[in-house]
């Protein structure tokens, strides 16, 4: 019965951590990300076109 306490006990201070880990994430900005989403629909349609579309003749080298 006593390793069933230790055991909770352990995985608390676990958990604890992760918590602490995460919350100092957070207040480092390190989920912050505000250029690359103004920037990736700049590039996605570029990205579509070049996929989609067959290679010009004048792009063709001999």
């Amino acid at each position: 019965m006593e390793i069933i306490f230790l055991l909770i006990l352990i995985s608390l201070i676990v958990a604890a951590g992760f918590l602490m880990a995460y919350l100092w994430a957070t207040r480092t900005g390190q989920f912050d990300d505000d250029y690359t989403p103004s920037v990736r629909m700049l590039f996605d349609d570029e990205l579509v076109e070049n996929k989609s579309s067959p290679p010009k003749a004048e792009d063709e080298k001999p």
